[in-house]
């Protein structure tokens, strides 16, 4: 069987000039809710009146203002727990939701098993399907992974959205990997709710954001009335910190990495079969390799320096390049790709770093060994100075489980 890569469809990002806009615009709808001396303190617990800290109320308030949306709650458990409260918030037990025809992300099969949601496919695809769908009354609620679940998808989740909105169906939007990074979220682009991690934006583990319409937020508040499954003001704040500079971080990102494709594609790196952008799950560079040598790459990479798995996939933890398989739910559509496709995310590097790993690695690998400046980092390009040694190989950490 011959492998190559699927044409894949990168959802659009943001440019370094807008990212800019974006961060100066956040710190205006961050003074219009905090007075100066609010943002230096911080309070905790279930506080008479609002049910919650009254800084992580503020921080909500901020979110819905930035995003144009009517309400905004956060809530423990990051992207997933972000999602739990969300469905959880709209839909019943028993209640059908209108999905999209692909491997679901395994927590979120989980999210749906639990909350007993009977989930209908349709290929979003192929805009007849969603359309007879919807056209049958069946369906108060449709749920739309922003993000691609199969490496091919090419739906354009605002036209989903459209159609789900002109049949009077309701949307609730997994805005994972997303949300910042593309122009418009799904609350932005019209659906009742966007939920996300804030953990992904550089904000504390476990914090995540659900942000759309007030009747769902303050389902949200209700059903999380509990002091311990508060999000207290100390972490909100925390989030918000975070969030000042990640539009532009990941504006920059995105530019590597369409560097990094680009180069890959040119034939800078031995071994390098084929390259493409992605969005599968985060955006991301995927790459064939000419052997199949992908389930040993990884561990091979991070001996040069690369990240040996994902912590919260953009978190403030990740700062040197991915090198990794495929996510569970892409190989889950395509297994025939786990021995000769691996995702490479620059992070926080520069091109020059992400494609020295990679050389490096692949030569080892090969059984090539390392080359005479293997101890050294790679030139940079602006000034040609040469960093000092690095240090001694590491062990790679085991791996982590099936879905990141």
């Amino acid at each position: 069987m011959s492998v190559r890569l699927p044409r894949t469809f990168p959802l659009p990002t943001v440019t370094v000039p807008d990212a800019v806009d974006r961060q100066f615009r956040l710190l205006e709808c961050t003074a219009r809710h905090f007075e100066g001396p609010e943002l230096f303190t911080a309070d905790a617990g279930v506080v008479p009146g609002p049910g919650r800290p009254r800084t992580t109320a503020k921080v909500e308030a901020v979110l819905a203002d930035f995003f144009g949306a009517e309400a905004a709650a956060l809530v423990q458990g990051a992207g997933t727990g972000a999602l739990r409260a969300g469905l959880g918030a709209a839909l019943e037990p028993g209640d059908p939701l209108l999905i999209h025809r692909a491997p679901v992300y395994r927590t979120t099969a989980h999210t749906l098993r639990g909350l007993g949601l009977r989930a209908v496919e349709a290929d979003f695809n192929d805009p007849r399907e969603p359309a007879r769908a919807l056209a049958s009354g069946d369906f108060r609620w449709a749920y739309v992974q922003h993000t691609r679940q199969r490496l091919a998808d090419s739906y354009d989740p605002g036209v989903v959205l459209a159609a789900c909105r002109a049949a009077g169906v309701r949307t609730v939007v997994d805005d994972n990997y997303a949300a910042l990074r593309v122009p418009e979220c799904g609350v932005e682009l019209g659906a009742d709710i966007s939920c996300f991690s804030l953990f992904k934006l550089h904000g504390p583990e476990g914090v995540g954001a659900v942000v759309g319409a007030a009747d769902l937020v303050a389902r949200v508040h209700r059903d999380n009335y509990s002091g311990g499954g508060q999000v207290q003001g100390h972490q909100a704040l925390d989030a918000l910190r975070a969030l000042t500079h990640v539009p532009v971080m990941w504006a920059v990102q995105s530019q590597v990495a369409a560097e990094v494709a680009g180069r890959l594609t040119a034939g800078e790196v031995p071994g390098v079969a084929e390259a493409a952008l992605a969005n599968a799950q985060d955006r991301c560079v995927l790459v064939r390799l000419a052997r199949p040598l992908a389930r040993a790459l990884p561990a091979a990479a991070a001996r040069h320096g690369a990240a040996p798995y994902p912590v919260g996939a953009n978190s403030r933890y990740e700062i040197v390049p991915l090198v990794y398989r495929l996510s569970g739910s892409a190989l889950a559509d395509a297994p025939h790709l786990a021995d000769w496709v691996v995702r490479i995310n620059p992070m926080r590097a520069g091109a020059d770093l992400v494609l020295d790993i990679l050389r490096r690695a692949l030569t080892d690998l090969r059984g090539g060994g390392e080359d005479h400046d293997a101890g050294r980092c790679p030139p940079a390009r602006a000034t040609g100075a040469a960093a000092g040694p690095r240090r001694p190989a590491r062990a790679v950490p085991p791996a982590p489980g099936p879905e990141d």
